[in-house]
């Protein structure tokens, strides 16, 4: 099969590329390489997979809307799995445009790619940011997330009713994914275990908002990946049962369905530190701080969607996961 996978030299992107190629795939690549952090670490992602046979790979960006449609019409994927996002809560405080670009222009040219060259499923990255203001937990894709607290959630929010249009008018399959706190090897430097691990490392503080009270259900890029992958081969179907009386915010009379990918098992962020000292064998100074805008205070997943489903649950514990990361940090950098 022929699978387009925008964002392949992320951090998730390129861990999917890998699985895709192990097993057989032609993968088509579509990365910007853009500087929000150190490119280096794309380039050395996009190297583990670059030469093979089996791969493609166009620097461009998403928002290149003739671009876009010159690669789906020569490339005529299959399969879409959309990665390519301007990431990050707090950057979308002070740089906004960026995310209007990136993550609404750029999955409109997507879904107009899978519109008009016969796409038989398209595979989203949402994010568990989208729950917002939500209390009740665990989050559950069956509940109403109108109450964003960031830029960046309500693009991803944005996303999910953008393809929902498109599943409604052109019955193209589509299904979001919302990804809880993904970690491990290969990870962007912006997010806490990699900022931290530096800290830690060079004898620097760490700074911990809301007072370090934070609980995240942290997820192992490798559960990640295999979920992706599940929900990607088994595309989105109607919801017979779905009424406008009753509406279900999961599913819908269109082939359209969203998933919580998490480890269903949330960790404060003090026990998430401790387990990377553990593992660094060095302890963080740590300095304390209040809640940051656009955090929420903690995030939880209901997987029970995925269960049912796919027969599936993310099961890498946090103590193994920490200490794979460890393990690469320490030889990459």
């Amino acid at each position: 099969m022929k699978i387009l996978v925008t964002g392949s030299a992320g951090f998730i992107g390129s861990a999917l590329v890998l699985r895709l190629l192990e097993r057989g795939d032609h993968v088509v690549g579509i990365d910007n390489h853009n500087d929000y952090y150190d490119p280096k670490l794309k380039e050395a992602r996009l190297l583990r997979h670059a030469d093979h046979r089996n791969y493609t790979h166009f620097r461009m960006d998403l928002v290149d809307r003739e671009a876009v449609k010159d690669i789906f019409a020569q490339e005529k994927p299959q399969k879409v799995v959309n990665l390519a996002a301007q990431a990050g809560v707090r950057y979308s405080i002070d740089n906004p445009l960026a995310y209007i670009d990136s993550n609404l222009v750029g999955f409109g040219h997507i879904l107009e790619g899978c519109r008009h060259n016969d796409v038989k499923h398209l595979v989203y990255a949402s994010s568990s940011s989208v729950y917002g203001s939500n209390c009740k937990m665990p989050f559950s894709v069956h509940d109403n997330v109108n109450h964003p607290l960031s830029l960046y959630a309500a693009t991803k929010k944005a996303n999910e009713l953008m393809a929902h249009t498109y599943s409604h008018l052109y019955q193209i399959p589509t299904t979001g994914l919302r990804f809880f706190t993904v970690y491990g090897p290969w990870g962007r430097p912006d997010m806490a275990l990699q900022k931290f691990a530096h800290a830690i490392t060079n004898g620097e503080p760490i700074q911990l908002y809301n007072y370090g009270n934070h609980r995240r259900d942290f997820t192992y890029i490798d559960d990640i990946v295999e979920g992706v992958i599940r929900v990607l081969d088994q595309p989105a179907e109607p919801d017979f049962s779905w009424s406008g009386d009753l509406p279900d915010s999961g599913s819908s009379h269109a082939p359209w369905r969203l998933y919580n990918i998490g480890s269903n098992n949330p960790v404060e962020l003090n026990d998430y530190i401790s387990t990377l000292e553990k593992a660094l064998g060095k302890n963080a100074i740590k300095e304390f701080l209040p809640m940051q805008l656009g955090d929420v205070p903690d995030t939880f997943a209901d997987v029970d969607d995925l269960v049912t489903t796919f027969g599936y649950k993310p099961s890498t514990s946090l103590d193994e996961g920490v200490e794979k990361f460890v393990d690469w940090f320490k030889e990459f950098y």
